[in-house]
């Protein structure tokens, strides 16, 4: 919570403005277990506590909170059991899941099989607007086939069944729940004020299944401005923040605080678009490819807080990831070669930069500039954040767009890259790759899962219209009395699911 003396502070450094959706209330008596305050980047009236309608780092941290899923990630980007005790099949399409007992939601009533069916059918329902409905189309049939057994038929083999279960949207809701105004979940904290756009108020729910956590209130809203959201952490008014720009990173720690690296699989990509022209031309694409610096985007622009991609979408980190495959390199002159063949040297080529892509203004300047090395000149438009992923993503013919982190490698090419995907950014399509993905998910054998995942790997490098130079790590940054910080590989603050490991020092 942020009083009246530290707005005053805040609006000094960044102006009244950029505090829309904080909160000014009078000072909250001090609460066992320490009251940890949170300012997230983005947050909005949209903000939701569905966990099927998650679209945000905010949404994602409150549901974390106030929910639990039947499996989680690990450190290592594998599952593990949560609220399943037991997943069992013998051809990965007939799945049984065992329920934990003695599982209470916040309301006291406890957890059946007909919550976990309720959760799981609704992302079906075209009215709940699921993120996750792509992904739960694969699920045929779900049934309880006693108070704490649950079945699913998928529509086809599923290995990462365990693992799609963990995603954010397949929290568990309570059976029949359609009013999210409050959360009535399994999680660690119990939903005691919620004011969309506003902020949030968690308290510790001493009947949570693993046990009490740590700290006894979580509270979560919003300090849009980059500026503003620092100054709060420095000032002490929060305790934890996000969206931290590299650049910063040396000011944060010479002030005594901590700057939390989660080297994720996100990226900022470069988008071509294929059925448009200049994209529809194969050596323009693979010349604009060669003229991304790789290394100087990470150590000048990221400031070493990145890995260097090699133009798909799987990072260095995941067992699937094709080591194998050359790097493509930074070369003008083999750029050049490329547009001769194209035809388009001393040709000028609009393309299109935002904010809201992370980074790409400082990309494309860099791009722009080895263009002129390669006889080319990149026209860059910079486009406003606002409206840009609606109006401006994935429509023009030569821009930049922004990827989250994804922890399943199906779940990264099924968004990008397969041909019908509503977020195939180059409008890339082919039969092969197609056909792969799917073999892929239903494949048990490790070692040719691998194979068929490389060959993707190759296919996307050689032929999509997509750059992806770096996978960017996500920064947040604390107060040094927070511990318990330990990056997840789905993604910023723990995962996003922070509140129930971390606590602060020297409080009960």
């Amino acid at each position: 919570m942020i009083d009246r003396r530290a707005a005053l502070r805040l609006a000094a450094v960044g102006g009244a403005a950029v505090l829309a959706g904080c909160s000014f209330s009078p000072p909250r008596p001090p609460v066992r277990g320490g009251r940890l305050r949170v300012a997230a980047a983005v947050s909005s009236t949209a903000d939701t506590l569905d966990p099927a309608r998650q679209l945000t780092s905010i949404d994602y941290c409150r549901c974390a909170m106030f929910y639990n899923g039947l499996t989680r990630f690990t450190e290592t980007a594998t599952a593990e059991l949560s609220l399943a005790e037991a997943i069992e099949t013998v051809d990965a399409t007939n799945w049984t899941i065992k329920l934990r007992p003695g599982v209470l939601f916040h309301d006291g009533r406890p957890l059946t099989s007909a919550d976990v069916v309720y959760s799981l059918r609704r992302h079906a329902d075209p009215a709940v607007g699921s993120q996750g409905k792509a992904f739960a189309g694969q699920f045929a049939e779900v049934r309880a086939v006693g108070p704490d057994v649950v079945r699913i038929a998928l529509t086809g083999p599923y290995a990462d069944l365990p693992l799609l279960l963990a995603t954010p949207y397949f929290l568990i809701l309570r059976d029949g729940t359609t009013d999210f105004r409050a959360a009535n979940g399994t999680g660690p904290f119990r939903c005691t004020e919620y004011q969309p756009g506003v902020r949030s108020i968690g308290t510790r729910f001493e009947e949570y299944w693993r046990g009490p956590v740590k700290l006894g209130e979580v509270e979560m809203f919003s300090i849009a401005d980059e500026s503003a959201r620092l100054n709060a952490l420095l000032a002490g008014d929060v305790d934890l923040i996000n969206g931290i720009n590299p650049r910063i990173t040396r000011q944060i720690t010479a002030q005594g605080y901590q700057v939390f690296e989660t080297k994720g699989g996100g990226y900022t990509d470069l988008i071509i678009r294929l059925d448009q022209s200049p994209g529809s031309n194969r050596d323009f694409v693979l010349g604009m490819k060669s003229l991304m610096d790789r290394e100087t985007m990470r150590t000048a622009i990221f400031r070493g807080f990145a890995r260097v991609g090699n133009d798909h979408p799987i990072p260095p980190s995941s067992p699937y990831y094709d080591a194998s495959l050359p790097q493509r390199r930074f070369d003008p002159d083999l750029a050049r070669y490329h547009f001769k063949k194209a035809n388009l040297l001393g040709a000028t080529i609009p393309m299109v930069t935002s904010v809201a892509a992370e980074k790409s203004d400082d990309m494309g300047v860099l791009m722009q500039a080895a263009g002129r090395r390669a006889g080319i000149n990149l026209d860059i438009g910079r486009a406003p954040a606002d409206g840009f992923w609606s109006s401006v993503w994935m429509k023009v013919p030569v821009g930049f767009g922004n990827v989250n982190s994804r922890p399943i490698a199906d779940i990264v090419f099924t968004q990008f890259f397969k041909s019908d995907a509503s977020w195939n950014g180059s409008g890339w399509h082919n039969e092969r790759f197609d056909k792969l993905l799917l073999a892929a998910r239903g494949e048990t054998d490790e070692p040719r899962r691998k194979a068929m995942y490389g060959e993707m790997q190759r296919l996307v490098h050689d032929q999509s219209g997509i750059g992806i130079p770096l996978f960017l790590s996500t920064l947040d940054a604390h107060t040094p009395r927070l511990k318990g910080m330990r990056p997840m590989p789905n993604g910023g603050m723990m995962g996003y699911g922070f509140a129930e490991h971390v606590w602060l020092e020297d409080q009960a």
